[in-house]
């Protein structure tokens, strides 16, 4: 394949730090509660952002509404001397009445539910949530406003798992179902590039080589 000359748009995609639902794989959604960062994801969040430096530079930081994106993306933008901009269509996706379980739980308590999730993204999780069709949609919104707004440039892009996911699953062309086959860790980066003809490439997925030494040391 061939792309088109030019200077892509960058997109870093990042995942927020660790609240205290994180350790323990909790559905943490849009239509729950909002979590802030725990003392670990604090410092994720610095971690983030002296990786995010690295492999600047960074024109733009963009985030999800939504508390623990916020305080990621602060985190960010006060290293790269830059302010952040809400966009809610990177908001995490509302999983209802299974926000706050874990998957363990939800598999006990709404096996059939999850079943129906896990096979077709038009299933609707917890019984109000929102399909990962729905997901798609508004991520691929964002997805355009950003590369019409910051042509050749680099965003850094604050969000969650389910719209990181569906981010680079789009990039690749890939199924709905390769969604539940990718990891994206918490204060994770990965990076997409968008070419003026329409193509993408993905560069970098779920790299945490930043995360293991502590900041505060």
């Amino acid at each position: 394949m061939s792309f088109a000359a030019g200077k892509p748009t960058r997109l870093l995609l990042v995942r927020h730090g660790a609240t205290a639902l994180t350790p323990e794989q909790r559905f943490s959604g849009s239509g729950g509660d909002d979590p802030a960062l725990s003392t670990d994801g604090r410092w994720q969040a610095a971690s983030t952002a002296l990786r995010l430096a690295e492999l600047g530079p960074v024109h733009a930081v963009v985030s999800s509404p939504l508390r623990r994106c916020r305080e990621t993306a602060e985190a960010a933008a006060q290293q790269l001397e830059l302010r952040v901009s809400l966009e809610v269509e990177l908001r995490e996706a509302d999983f209802g009445a299974w926000d706050g379980l874990t998957f363990a739980e939800v598999r006990e308590r709404y096996p059939d539910e999850l079943a129906a999730w896990l096979a077709a993204p038009a299933a609707v999780p917890g019984g109000t949530g929102e399909s990962l069709d729905a997901v798609t949609r508004r991520v691929e919104q964002a997805r355009d406003k950003l590369l019409a707004r910051y042509p050749g440039q680099t965003v850094a892009v604050v969000s969650h798992v389910a719209p990181l996911r569906t981010l680079v699953r789009l990039a690749l062309g890939a199924p709905p179902e390769s969604l539940f086959r990718m990891e994206i860790s918490a204060a994770s980066v990965s990076e997409v590039a968008y070419f003026d003809d329409g193509s993408a490439t993905v560069r970098l997925l779920n790299d945490t080589s930043h995360l293991f030494e502590d900041p505060r040391i």
